[in-house]
């Protein structure tokens, strides 16, 4: 790993090798036409992130906000050269060699998620058009953040700084995972997010993470769900987060 002024040069983990999601098995993601298990969508959020932080600063981590969409995977072991670029008018382009792209800023105001209601957290249901369907309230969840290993930040540590702060790719897992403790899936992608930071999270902290379906679609065969996500820390709002995944991909 090195850094080399605007550039962060990384190589890729496949954090997710014993997830239930298969799409990260070599056998399986082979199976969709890839050559490989995918790396995890958050995990190279995260490399461009910590880009990003390398540029920009830790504010970013506290009001900082980035789109981002993931065009191609990455594989175990590759190289991903990450770059970032200032635009003017306080925004910054990251990306990933042609894979992924990234436009990042300050936010003036904090977000707020006052308008996504808690649920209890139900059994999970087998995912279908049925289920995954628009309006529907996902059930919340509560854990302390244990940052004592990188998980899907690796290889880079799940934490920055004397503060230990959660590294971003730890804070948009969660978006992933709430998605995961509501519905029994097959094989799925993560295909872009759009988060908006409010307070960083430090390691030991308890989050409480709310959602709810904003919509669901298909396209090219591929079925999408987007989910409004808000994560809690200690009682104030860390994150606001609409991620899009295709939850069933067409063969």
């Amino acid at each position: 790993m090195g850094t080399s002024g605007d550039t962060f040069l990384v190589r890729a983990v496949n954090t997710a090798t014993d997830s239930e999601n298969q799409i990260h098995d070599d056998k399986v993601a082979a199976e969709y036409g890839f050559r490989g298990g995918l790396v995890p969508g958050v995990t190279v959020y995260g490399y461009m992130a910590s880009a990003l932080l390398n540029f920009v600063g830790p504010r970013w981590l506290d009001r900082g906000a980035m789109d981002v969409r993931f065009f191609e995977p990455f594989y175990e072991g590759e190289q991903v050269l990450v770059s970032v670029s200032e635009e003017g008018e306080g925004r910054w382009q990251a990306r990933a060699g042609s894979r992924a792209s990234a436009m990042a800023w300050i936010e003036s105001s904090a977000p707020t998620a006052e308008d996504i209601p808690e649920r209890a957290s139900p059994e999970r249901l087998p995912a279908s058009r049925d289920t995954i369907r628009r309006g529907f309230v996902l059930g919340s969840f509560e854990k302390h953040l244990d940052l004592s290993t990188p998980g899907v930040s690796a290889p880079l540590d799940a934490f920055i700084g004397d503060e230990r702060v959660a590294h971003p790719a730890i804070v948009l897992a969660l978006a992933n995972e709430i998605l995961m403790r509501n519905f029994v899936l097959g094989p799925w992608i993560h295909a872009s997010s759009e988060i908006r930071n409010a307070s960083a999270i430090c390691d030991g902290e308890g989050v409480t993470v709310h959602g709810r379906i904003v919509d669901a679609f298909e396209r090219k065969g591929h079925e999408f769900v987007v989910l409004d996500v808000a994560i809690w820390a200690s009682g104030r709002l860390a994150s606001r987060i609409r991620h899009t995944a295709i939850w069933q991909l067409a063969k």
